[in-house]
This record gives structure tokens, C-alpha cells and sequence, in this order.
């Protein structure tokens, strides 16, 4: 079955130039062309930016991508580097979430310390920095 770009975004929620974008740093294999010059995708394709698109979605880097697709064309090779790169990441995420919390914890209390009134004593502002 072949797929035009135009289907491929559709198919997978990406849209057409991060699709380009893909082929030029090689994540994507440059796609066979029509007569018509237009590009012209397999399933196999397909299936490869449906795992770069739910990977990116999981917030997995590019980089990392690319890892995980090198190591999964390797279908009876050991996947602790996979599992590794898995794990890496959710240190990442679990970080974040704790920056968030903290991110959060504060601007919250901020908000609490407002009382309403004037901009000139809005704590708000103040606990942003000074204003020129």
C-alpha cells in the first residue's frame, strides 16, 4: 500500500513538515518518488513515524529516537540498551515533575499572598523582581 505524506501526517497526528523535517536528519529513510515526483511511503515507513511520533509524544528526545530505532532494527538483540534509554528518561520526567511541584508550591503561595488592591502593592508583581 503506498501513503502520500499527506496521508502519513493524517494517518499519524504529524504534520507535514516535521515529517520533511525527520527525512532530512535521518530518522525517516528518503521515500521513493512518483513520476510525478511526489514522495511515495510503504507501511513499513508508516510504522516507523508511528513510533517516532508516540516516542516524541512520551517526550523522549530526538537523540534518544534515534537510539531506540537503531537498537529496536535489531529484532533478536538484547534490549538493555532500550530499557536503559527508558530509564534514563523517566529520571528526566521524574525530575521535572519534582521542578513542577516546587514551581507550583511557590506560585502558589504567592498568589495566597495577594490581597487584592492597587498594582502598586500587588505581591504578586513584587515577587516577580523589580520593575524599572
Amino acid at each position: 500500500m503506498a501513503f502520500t505524506i499527506g496521508d502519513m501526517g493524517k494517518a499519524t497526528g504529524t504534520k507535514i513538515e516535521t515529517i520533511r523535517y525527520y527525512e532530512r536528519i535521518g530518522l525517516l529513510p528518503k521515500p521513493a518518488r512518483t513520476t510525478g515526483n511526489y514522495r511515495d511511503y510503504g507501511q513499513a515507513e508508516l510504522g516507523r513515524l508511528s513510533f517516532i511520533r508516540r516516542a516524541r509524544d512520551l517526550g523522549f528526545s530526538l537523540d534518544q529516537v534515534r537510539a531506540l530505532l537503531s537498537i529496536s532494527g535489531d529484532r533478536s538483540g538484547d534490549c538493555a540498551g532500550i530499557d536503559r534509554i527508558a530509564k534514563d528518561h523517566l529520571v528526566e520526567v521524574d525530575r521535572k515533575l519534582a521542578d513542577l511541584a516546587a514551581l507550583r508550591k511557590e506560585l502558589k503561595a504567592v498568589i495566597d499572598s495577594c490581597n487584592g488592591g492597587r498594582v502598586a502593592e500587588c505581591r504578586i508583581v513584587e515577587a516577580l523582581g523589580p520593575i524599572p
